[in-house]
């Protein structure tokens, strides 16, 4: 692939997103009445019964963090297909923000190893093709703000982790769990700090969670029902394979859900490859989940992104292509439910073990990710020159 500039790379991934835009649009929204109605609830505060703090007592089936709710009640002043289509164009925003969020945490992180900057920025462009299909689908066919802004914050907590931040890493995390609380899954994230800096993390991260759901649970402790909600256990989840019959949610299912991602990412973490924690967290959630909407997918797609981009180095990051085929394109061509549900599950299977275990070179003998602040002139002399250039050391990641 030929040299491309960064303005041109950006505006590739505009029209590319402007695209789906227009052509998912006039059929878009299709969930957007929960979180419109979760704002009005919040806004009202004790002015009616079932709403402000007693939200999730009367609403179990409002199934998203009180961030979310805050950010949709911002759109309720407008009619409502008004406030749709600009929450739908806010959203799809958000997701070219997090291909150049990715773009600089990769930078970053492979700062002064010998990175060539340029094959960067295309397997940005490349592995971003893939993403905004999905994003397109979470944020404008389905108008989950919850999603958008959970994942949203994830990037933005990948993005501090790398330049060594702590607080704001944990900051970013709980607001992620606190739009939607499957996030849950990326807690692991905080591990790959070092580990001076856990326990500063940690605390902002619980503060912050506590500050935000605790007054639901202390007003109103029926608040928990919304935990216990269940939906059906459709014919194509990948539950149905793992012998799962249950009409609906099985009550141990969601604990699950958080358990093994959690597990998936500490150990990808402890493995050296925190950068997969994301699409491992994701991994569970199709895995296990008894639904099949294709909105899940945008989990994937981010969690196949960082991986290509920062947990490996090869120029075509076949993962999130691979992911995008296998998720979303065979919902399209393959009828079969069974067949649907093996293939999701395969991909978990085969991907999650693929991260974990395949040979990833030099990882362990990399240097740390650079302090919070540094920048390319705190260098020692000639590193920026390589850093663009690339070097003979590129070869050994993987790099011709």
């Amino acid at each position: 692939m030929s040299a491309i500039s960064q303005r041109t790379h950006l505006v590739l991934l505009s029209a590319w997103t402007v695209l789906w835009f227009a052509v998912v649009q006039p059929h878009g929204g299709f969930s957007w009445h929960y979180l419109r109605t979760g704002g009005e609830l919040l806004y009202a505060g004790p002015g009616r019964t079932d709403g402000g703090l007693n939200l999730y007592a009367h609403h179990p089936e409002l199934q998203m963090g009180p961030v979310s709710f805050l950010a949709a009640g911002l759109f309720n002043p407008f009619p409502e297909s008004v406030g749709q289509l600009l929450g739908a164009a806010v959203m799809s925003l958000l997701g070219l923000i997090i291909l150049v969020v990715a773009g600089r945490s990769a930078a970053w992180y492979f700062l002064g190893t010998g990175t060539n900057h340029q094959r960067l920025r295309q397997r940005v462009l490349i592995a971003g093709l893939a993403f905004i299909p999905m994003w397109i689908e979470v944020s404008v066919r389905f108008g989950h703000l919850d999603d958008v802004l959970a994942l949203f914050f994830t990037a933005l907590a990948v993005r501090s982790l790398t330049r060594g931040n702590a607080a704001a890493t944990g900051i970013f995390l709980a607001l992620a769990m606190d739009s939607k609380p499957t996030a849950l899954a990326f807690l692991p994230l905080l591990l790959a700090l070092p580990r001076r800096q856990w326990l500063r993390a940690g605390l902002w991260c619980a503060g912050l969670v506590a500050l935000v759901w605790l007054p639901f649970l202390l007003d109103s402790p029926h608040s928990l029902a919304a935990a216990r909600f269940t939906i059906p256990n459709q014919p194509a989840s990948a539950l149905r394979w793992l012998g799962v019959d249950d009409p609906r949610t099985p009550p141990w299912d969601r604990p699950a859900q958080a358990a093994v991602g959690l597990a998936l990412g500490c150990a990808a973490v402890w493995r050296g490859r925190w950068p997969a924690v994301v699409l491992l967290g994701a991994n569970a959630r199709i895995a296990l989940d008894p639904s099949v909407y294709t909105y899940y997918t945008a989990s994937v797609l981010l969690g196949t992104l960082l991986w290509d981009v920062i947990g490996q180095r090869r120029l075509v990051p076949w993962w999130s292509w691979i992911g995008l085929i296998t998720l979303y394109g065979t919902v399209f061509v393959v009828p079969d439910d069974a067949a649907r549900g093996l293939i999701r599950l395969g991909f978990a299977a085969v991907s999650t073990a693929y991260v974990l275990f395949w040979p990833v070179r030099d990882r362990r003998r990399r240097r740390p990710p650079p302090r919070a602040g540094r920048t390319t002139a705190d260098q020692p002399p000639g590193t920026e020159e390589r850093t663009a250039l690339g070097t003979p050391r590129d070869r050994s990641w993987g790099v011709p």
